[in-house]
């Protein structure tokens, strides 16, 4: 039986008539400096922030490229054990239901898994938040061990523009370890918390204030303190702008030449960094840079390998990592008396990396959106997340994460596996 013909519409032209393909749809058409963090925008805007926000590169110099040797497996069946908060899962089902970008797991320098959802690339930069936070601080463990900056020191012996803000008073550890008497609000899903009005004094987001665009460094001298300096912890990002602030005054440059050549330039990077910055190049030192999936790696294996790149250059000083991996109890207390849940119990702050554990050589660095470096030393295991959860924070995705990649180290680290 013939089937007649569909009937003739606008829509549709007659078979011998050309069609003309539907342009593709630019993913970038209409995201701005107003939605580029909407939950529908930031997996594209993620790795394509270079479109949205001005960048300056962070160099990798000239040094060769180190080699991630690989022996690829699928670990995907590894079991997440359950919490109070969760059922038993695989490593699979926390990968699939958050948001994943890119992940990686190294052990013994040797990468065992490694994946890229959607458009992510192994040469995709992702933008890292706060996981920003803890390459600032590498730098100033870097001039902690020259000599050039002494922890103990006041912030404003450093920077005296700072000597009519609340950081008066301050010391550059209270900072490193979020302990600074500042009132400021980290509620990302309040517009008009400091946390906000940092990225609208910046540039990130279209201003709305009667003064807007007044620079990272203008807005941190406006900053009060509701309380004495080295008390009990708390998030605040201010605090690493304040400390890259106070990196660029000691060695007199940018953080975007100053990361590289102490940090950047001797990881063995594959590429260039970027760093988002504010209308007069300051970089946001708290949650400003991209980088690849590979790169980020490169870097967290150097807190894996006492201050050791996979090249075998020094980075850190082995006393930064010493110091960075050693949590006081004092450090712990101020943690646990810090204000919210943090879900962390016995957990700490220390250095600009979180301590999630007290009976765990697991450390993190970590990123608003879902970005991770997952550190063990002790168990010779790295791992790395990039993703692009639609909420800035979102402890049903984090918390299943981190035991993931618990679960991994103790799998790859177990008689079986040997």
């Amino acid at each position: 039986m013939i089937e007649p013909s569909p009937k003739q519409t606008a829509a549709t032209p007659p078979a011998d008539q050309a069609v003309t393909p539907l342009a593709p749809v630019d993913p970038a058409a209409g995201i701005d400096r107003d939605n580029w963090q909407d939950p529908d925008n930031v997996r594209w805007s993620f790795q394509n922030v270079a479109r949205v926000l001005p960048t300056t590169p962070i160099s990798r110099g000239v040094g060769p490229v180190a080699e991630l040797p690989a022996d690829l497996q699928d670990l995907g069946a590894v079991e997440v054990p359950a919490t109070e908060y969760s059922e038993a899962r695989s490593v699979r089902s926390v990968i699939e239901s958050t948001d994943t970008d890119a992940w990686m797991l190294m052990h013994n320098g040797i990468v065992l898994t490694e994946e890229y959802f959607g458009e992510m690339t192994p040469s995709s930069e992702h933008l890292l938040m706060s996981v920003s936070k803890s390459l600032v601080g590498t730098v100033a463990g870097v001039l902690v061990g020259s000599g050039d900056l002494d922890p103990n020191r006041l912030v404003t012996d450093y920077v005296p523009e700072l000597a009519d803000s609340g950081y008066a008073g301050a010391t550059v550890r209270h900072i490193l370890d979020m302990r600074s008497g500042i009132r400021f609000s980290e509620n990302y899903l309040d517009p008009n918390s400091e946390v906000r009005q940092i990225e609208e004094s910046i540039g990130w987001s279209e201003a709305t204030r009667e003064s807007p665009g007044i620079g990272m460094y203008e807005f941190l001298t406006t900053l009060e303190a509701k309380s004495e300096h080295g008390g009990v912890f708390e998030y605040r990002s201010c605090e690493t702008d304040v400390l890259g602030w106070v990196c660029e005054k000691i060695t007199g440059e940018r953080m975007q030449s100053l990361m590289s050549r102490v940090l950047w330039s001797r990881i063995g990077a594959e590429q260039d960094a970027l760093i988002a910055t504010d209308q007069y190049g300051v970089g946001m030192f708290d949650g400003g840079i991209n980088t690849t999936l590979r790169d980020l790696a490169r870097f967290g294996f150097v807190y894996t390998n006492r201050g050791q790149s996979l090249t075998g250059q020094q980075v850190a000083p082995t006393t930064w990592i010493g110091d960075t991996l050693t949590t006081s109890d004092d450090v712990r207390q101020a943690f646990a008396d810090g204000p919210g849940d943090n879900r962390m119990p016995g957990g700490a702050y220390h250095n600009q990396f979180w301590f999630p554990f007290p009976d765990s050589h697991a450390f993190l660095a970590l990123g608003i959106h879902g970005q991770m470096i997952y550190m063990n030393p002790g168990a010779n295991v790295l791992g790395v997340k990039l993703s692009s959860w639609g909420l800035p924070q979102d402890a049903t995705k984090m918390f299943p994460t981190i035991r993931a990649f618990e679960a991994l180290a103790n799998a790859v680290n177990s008689p079986a596996a040997e």
